[in-house]
């Protein structure tokens, strides 16, 4: 940490929504003066960034790396769920996180995950009980209790999703909620129960319903889920109770921007900047109540320098008074990660997914572009020698779950969306158990997709005939310990294959990870069969 030193520039005041040439006097870490001056200055210093709800695991970097990058767009702290890992891995998990992001300077703020595992129709490598968040919250300073996915749970009053809840407010925790689609008097309920935001409206209509009931909304735009375009109208009348978010960034996503990219958009829409920055810099701080400056006398010296209030080209990040990226380089050091996994599939053989034909019909999950939540439909099943089969014409393709934690028989859907006219795409990143989720044309392809990442112990590939394209993902099956630029390298490689072999969706991996996530409709795959997740329960894949 530098202990003294100054900075000037054109300073933006978001409270008193001004600005004024200045100039800012660091000691030990924090802001000791602000005062005006007469210079003229080309840059404008503003607070940093702040991504209000993401899981850093879905950047497949471990935490220290993708602070080496988010620096670099203006981000000075997260809001981060560690629920991936600690599907995984249970507390060690977020323990995991907790260690190895406290090692560079960058604020992250790890949730105590709420829904480990997601729901009791999957199998998840561990699990987090009401006496674990307590100890959460006590032991290890957590500030908030992450996304209740679990909604039915809060509807009906499950005995543990209640105990969580109660103990967030015993504590005085926020409590994030995760309730896509909920409307009227279930939202009004599942609001009422102390859920305080959701980053997971897609609707206008949706999301202004659950400002009215008093709920904060969070837009996402992630690497699948984007919903910017839908809810930015919001930012008009509503910016006092807005955040934005990620949610889940891929590592090619991540070198582009994170939230700077939403603060340029709103900006070139024609929203009031301080508005706008107020939703990007000050709402999470207040909200989760965050040890971060906000560019004023006394506060932490957290802050950024850009060229212009347009293009937000970041020059400069400032962290407890730390330099941490200057003149286009980070300057957080590389952190060696040790291996953390939990892995005992054993590899499969085609006739363990095969599918025996026993009606004419099928239901068929429909994948969108852009969206987590899924359609459904009916359909005539195709067949050969009595086993159905992909049907490559109608894009209905075999939809392969297997679990990772045990050894038991492969889970096996169809699914209509992804376009590929051969091969075959496999993920051990499948929200929230992670165990492996595939897709494809072939069985043959298929089973090598999968079997390369029991080999690899996690990772994600694309596989055509003879050749693949492999990310490897030892830490947890979900991040690799390499830097940002070889992950996303790697991973472009797997998706430009998807691509190539047919797939017509923006991010096919990304989409295929959310084919497991029950608790969000309609349609879903988990290890143990199809499921509907309107009604939540199991349904058949045969009609």
């Amino acid at each position: 940490m530098e202990k003294e030193f100054e900075v000037e520039g054109n300073i933006t005041d978001i409270f008193n929504r001004r600005i004024f040439p200045g100039k800012i006097n660091v000691s030990e870490g924090r802001i000791v003066k602000i005062s005006e001056t007469d210079g003229e200055y080309d840059s404008f210093i503003l607070p940093g960034f702040i991504d209000a709800h993401i899981h850093i695991e879905s950047s497949m970097l471990i935490p220290s790396e993708f602070a080496r990058v988010a620096v670099k767009h203006g981000m000075v702290a997260t809001v981060s769920d560690p629920h991936e890992i600690a599907n995984v891995l249970g507390i060690d998990g977020i323990r995991y996180m907790i260690n190895n992001g406290s090692q560079v300077p960058f604020k992250f703020y790890f949730g105590a995950s709420s829904c480990v595992p997601a729901t009791d129709f999957e199998t998840s490598g561990d699990k987090i009980t009401g006496k674990e968040i307590e100890e959460l919250f006590e032991k290890d300073g957590l500030l908030y209790l992450s996304e209740m996915m679990n909604y039915p749970g809060v509807l009906f009053k499950d005995d543990s999703v209640m105990e969580k809840i109660s103990i967030a407010k015993k504590f005085n925790k926020p409590v994030d909620g995760h309730a896509p689609g909920l409307r009227g008097e279930q939202a009004k309920q599942y609001i009422d129960e102390g859920i305080s935001t959701d980053h997971e409206c897609f609707t206008f209509e949706e999301a202004l319903e659950k400002l009215n009931y008093g709920m904060k909304i969070i837009i996402r735009e992630g690497s699948a889920a984007k919903n910017y375009n839908a809810l930015h109208p919001l930012i008009k009348d509503h910016y006092e109770n807005l955040m934005f978010c990620s949610d889940d960034r891929h590592p090619d996503d991540l070198l582009l921007g994170e939230i700077d990219l939403l603060v340029k958009k709103s900006i070139s829409l024609g929203y009031d900047l301080f508005n706008v920055l107020k939703m990007a810099c000050i709402n999470p701080v207040e909200h989760y109540g965050l040890d971060v400056g906000l560019l004023r006398e006394g506060d932490k010296a957290d802050f950024i320098t850009v060229n212009n209030l347009k293009d937000f080209k970041v020059l400069k990040t400032v962290i407890n008074g730390e330099t941490v990226f200057e003149n286009g380089k980070s300057k957080i050091r590389k952190i060696k990660s040790e291996i953390v996994n939990k892995f005992n599939a054993t590899k499969i053989k085609s006739d363990d997914i095969k599918v025996k034909k026993e009606t004419e019909k099928i239901n068929v999950i429909k994948a969108i572009n852009g969206e987590i939540v899924t359609e459904s439909f009916i359909s005539d099943s195709k067949s050969e020698n009595d086993f159905i089969e992909a049907d490559i014409k109608n894009d209905i393709l075999k939809l392969v779950i297997v679990e990772r934690y045990n050894n038991n028989k492969p889970a096996v859907a169809f699914i209509n969306g992804f376009g590929l006219k051969s091969g075959a795409i496999a993920s051990t990143v499948a929200h929230d158990s992670h165990n492996i989720i595939a897709t494809g044309v072939s069985d043959e392809d298929i089973v090598k997709a999968i079997n390369l990442l029991i080999d690899s112990k996690g990772g994600v590939c694309a596989v055509n005939g003879s050749e693949y394209c492999l990310l490897e993902l030892p830490i947890a099956g979900l991040m690799s310990g390499e830097d940002a630029e070889t992950v996303a390298k790697n991973y472009q490689k797997a998706d430009e294959l998807a691509k190539r072999s047919g797939s017509k969706l923006d991010a096919p991996f990304m989409t295929l990870s959310f084919m497991a996530l029950l608790v969000i409709p309609t349609l879903k795959l988990s290890d143990k069969g199809l499921f509907d997740g309107k009604n939540f329960k199991f349904t058949s894949l045969q009609v």
